[in-house]
């Protein structure tokens, strides 16, 4: 049977007298599930995925292979080498995998990943640098890794042009230089691009300024979710990193005053937008990282698929502080988390 989102907003297990006013004091999910079962995900090819969102229930992030805490903080510089020039070269594989995920308690996912977890490595250089990324395409569908920036039209990764689509077992090497600085994606662009986007082929590419930024306890979240069902009219659960409620399971830990950067962009995809609202305090707001000035001083933001920013803040009051989409169905089947403040 499929795991149908209104069943599961209607039946009360994740509903908001639930998981938005019973959360307990350190975000305790047995305090915000009711434990009412009943409802399975529907994986590929009809079969049961298992169980819904058990009560005080989480993931198994050894067999996922990753801990969406870690993914917060974990940022990858590659090699480096100097050339000839004078020029720093920065280097990086990245291996495509299909891979067998849990994204919410009992509820596994078959994924498409890059470096088997999703979001992808975050993959991070600075302005002006030369960049090579090796791909090597080792799951049983075609891909490519798009990024978004400014290169050739043969670096572009897309279909029938220049590198072309990569077949399984094949490889390629990407090259082109760090700009503009900022925060940006790169995606698989092979079509039926919802799905390949949908199955998890997606991460962060962020370009430092030449002249640095100020320091700060960095974060890089990637809102996103999953159409379990695959019949690509919706997404049944919903996340930053990929987990279902994580981050009320394990509030995200800061220290009060300190400066605090949040890397985040959205890549739902069968959902026209998406947002982040937080409580008991504001942000500035920097569209795509591409300016020193903010935008904006907000405590809430809309984007749509492939929008990005910088988000940058101190807190000065200890305490768990929420965090979600503003879309309450979103927030109600996953997309939620909190801050702690000590």
């Amino acid at each position: 049977m499929k795991l149908d989102r209104r069943q599961l907003l209607g039946g009360g297990a994740l509903a908001a007298a639930g998981a938005l006013a019973a959360v307990g004091p350190r975000g305790d999910m047995a305090a915000a599930q009711s434990g009412a079962g009943g409802h399975a995900a529907t994986g590929h090819g009809g079969g049961a995925a298992g169980a819904t969102f058990r009560k005080g229930a989480t993931v198994d992030h050894s067999a996922n292979g990753f801990n969406p805490t870690d993914l917060l903080r974990e940022f990858d510089p590659g090699r480096t080498r100097r050339l000839a020039s004078g020029r720093t070269l920065r280097e990086w594989e990245v291996v495509g995998l299909d891979k067998e995920l849990e994204v919410a308690p009992g509820i596994t996912y078959p994924a498409w990943t890059y470096n088997g977890r999703v979001p992808g490595p975050t993959l991070r250089a600075r302005e002006g640098e030369r960049l090579r990324v090796r791909f090597v395409n080792g799951s049983a569908h075609p891909h490519t890794m798009h990024f978004h920036g400014i290169h050739p039209a043969e670096m572009d990764g897309v279909p029938g042009v220049g590198l072309g689509m990569i077949q399984p077992g094949k490889s390629v090497v990407y090259e082109f230089d760090a700009e503009p600085f900022g925060m940006h994606l790169y995606h698989c662009h092979v079509g039926p691009l919802a799905e390949h986007i949908a199955r998890g082929m997606y991460g962060a590419f962020i370009v430092d300024p030449r002249q640095g930024r100020e320091e700060a306890d960095e974060l890089l979240m990637m809102m996103n979710g999953f159409n379990t069902n695959f019949d690509a009219e919706g997404n049944q659960i919903y996340a930053v990193n990929s987990i279902a409620f994580h981050h009320v399971n394990e509030p995200i830990r800061v220290r009060r005053g300190e400066l605090v950067r949040i890397y985040l962009a959205n890549i739902l995809e069968y959902d026209p937008i998406n947002s982040f609202h937080l409580h008991g305090n504001f942000f500035d707001f920097f569209p795509t990282g591409t300016r020193l000035e903010p935008a904006d001083f907000t405590d809430t933001i809309g984007m749509v698929q492939g929008q990005r920013g910088i988000l940058e803040l101190r807190f000065p009051y200890r305490g768990m502080f929420m965090f979600h989409a503003h879309k309450t169905e979103f927030a109600e089947l996953g997309w939620m988390g909190f801050f702690e403040v000590a």
